[in-house]
């Protein structure tokens, strides 16, 4: 059984996207990792070629930046990382430039991968999610933030990146059906050094509007303010991913908040009582889940 793992970054530098422990977390379950590096402000290039591995191939690419809707450039670019994968693979690993596998999910995405390779109704897996917020010690835990998704595909059906690269999906519009898998993608999106969060937050958006939304929306400052954005939030008590370990211990900031305080609204209480009392998953779900 061939694996293949693809992922895209540009400017990881400049925004400190953890995207080496990314590639590094997916590496000892994949036979190659693709990675397309766009062109970049920074040292972006120089750093996925300082990782010491055999198996990683780098695509360079340069964005299309014009495409602004909703943001339409990651899924090219992960469309691009996609299309370059070995020809022969079984599997294709997903992962983006601010996840991160945990070790704890490999013996149980490999055992996945082997029950259902030869399973033709199933077109990929799907790893649940825990989304950290502020710092490494909390978890977002309001319906904002997608429980899971889809990270593992068979290749050669079709397939491509949806809308902003969030998930998957088969020509022309199907939604793929996948088997659950007990594994954790960590998502560290919303944990970085204040000053390079407002950096993200003032480039990241005009991958979704005008200059004139971006101009409204988002409130110019030297470092993001984190406090303005919570919601429900759990302290977290588990582990993190070892190849984290290193840059977790390098922070350099704190956040603290209320986490007592419930700032749901009763739609999302209401989601969040489905989802974890009765195991009903509410709202935008972008694939159908195997019984």
């Amino acid at each position: 059984m061939k694996v293949s793992g693809f992922t895209f970054i540009r400017n990881a530098v400049n925004y400190d996207y953890p995207v080496v422990e990314a590639i590094e977390s997916i590496l000892p379950i994949c036979d190659e990792v693709v990675v397309a590096v766009g062109a970049s402000d920074d040292a972006t290039l120089a750093l996925i070629q300082g990782i010491q591995s055999d198996k990683i191939r780098i695509v360079e690419t340069v964005w299309d930046d014009a495409l602004r809707e909703g943001g339409r450039v990651l899924a090219v670019e992960t469309d691009k990382a996609l299309a370059e994968v070995a020809a022969d693979a079984d599997w294709c690993v997903y992962i983006q430039g601010d996840e991160v596998l945990h070790e704890d999910g490999h013996a149980a995405l490999k055992q996945a991968m082997e029950v259902n390779l030869q399973r033709e109704s199933i077109d990929g897996l799907l790893l649940s999610y825990r989304h950290f917020y502020g710092s490494y010690d909390y978890l977002g835990t309001s319906s904002k933030w997608y429980r899971n998704e889809i990270r593992v595909i068979k290749p050669g059906r079709d397939i491509f990146s949806f809308r902003d690269a969030q998930g998957f999906r088969k020509r022309p519009d199907q939604k793929l059906r996948v088997a659950r898998v007990e594994a954790y993608m960590h998502h560290y999106g919303w944990v970085k050094e204040p000053e390079a969060m407002q950096r993200k937050q003032e480039s990241f958006h005009k991958m979704w509007h005008d200059d004139d939304w971006v101009a409204s929306h988002v409130v110019p400052a030297e470092s993001y303010d984190y406090g303005r954005d919570v919601q429900q939030m759990q302290k977290f008590t588990g582990t993190h991913p070892r190849v984290m370990l290193e840059r977790i211990q390098r922070q350099n900031w704190t956040f603290d908040t209320d986490i007592s305080i419930d700032r749901r609204t009763s739609k999302d209480r209401f989601k969040s009582f489905c989802y974890n009392r009765l195991g009903i998953e509410l709202g935008y779900k972008n694939y159908l889940a195997d019984r």
